[in-house]
């Protein structure tokens, strides 16, 4: 009997979600998640001991705002554990404005501490650096899924992920169970402008800038 996400349920199990990619991931497919109805559904599969989501935050220097603040605010009021990170603001060789961030460190850390606690993980990212934090966990004994997609232009799961997990579950394939109802089905102009800008000055590795 197929189960949300391959979950057991009395295997406790865990969630990590690296924001950057997981949203970029579902915006490339056109569609939003409902993260109330994402928890729910996964409470009521598995042991849920912990869902942790990770993210970088663009503050403005001149405002207390970012676009990621409302997400931010009420992932953390619903039962998400947030851990996130400021942007550092550099200037690039057209000179523009540009920020760079990222959670990785963070991710994997907290997996490997968790790891001693929990069977199952969740990964929801495709990026390809977590490969070897993944083998470092299955090593314990814990069995690790990964959701992401191939079937977004481009695909953004790496191959190497795909295969060092013991599943993968395309993301596409869950837009009718934790899809956002009334949402968009595909970008409008704003959503469009507001991805553009997102991915044009923000990029989700850090580096060191002069």
């Amino acid at each position: 009997m197929n189960t949300f996400l391959g979950l057991r349920e009395q295997e406790k199990t865990a969630f990590f979600l690296d924001g950057a990619n997981l949203y970029k991931a579902a915006r490339n497919l056109g569609f939003d998640i409902d993260y109330k109805n994402f928890l729910q559904k996964a409470q009521a599969a598995c042991h849920l001991i912990r869902a942790s989501y990770y993210t970088s935050i663009q503050e403005e220097k001149d405002q207390d705002y970012s676009p990621l603040r409302p997400l931010v605010d009420w992932l953390d009021y619903n039962g998400f554990t947030m851990v996130t990170k400021t942007t550092r603001e550099f200037t690039d060789q057209q000179g523009r404005k540009r920020y760079k961030g990222s959670t990785d460190v963070e991710l994997v850390v907290d997996m490997m501490l968790l790891a001693e606690r929990v069977d199952h993980i969740v990964l929801f990212s495709g990026n390809g650096d977590f490969r070897r934090a993944i083998e470092a966990v299955q090593a314990k004994g814990v069995r690790v899924s990964v959701v992401s997609t191939v079937k977004s232009s481009p695909p953004m799961a790496s191959d190497e992920l795909r295969r060092q997990a013991d599943s993968f579950i395309d993301l596409a394939d869950l837009e009718k169970i934790i899809g956002r109802s009334g949402g968009p089905a595909r970008k409008t102009k704003s959503d469009a402008e507001y991805d553009d800008d997102f991915e044009d000055e923000f990029e989700d590795d850090y580096e060191e800038v002069d």
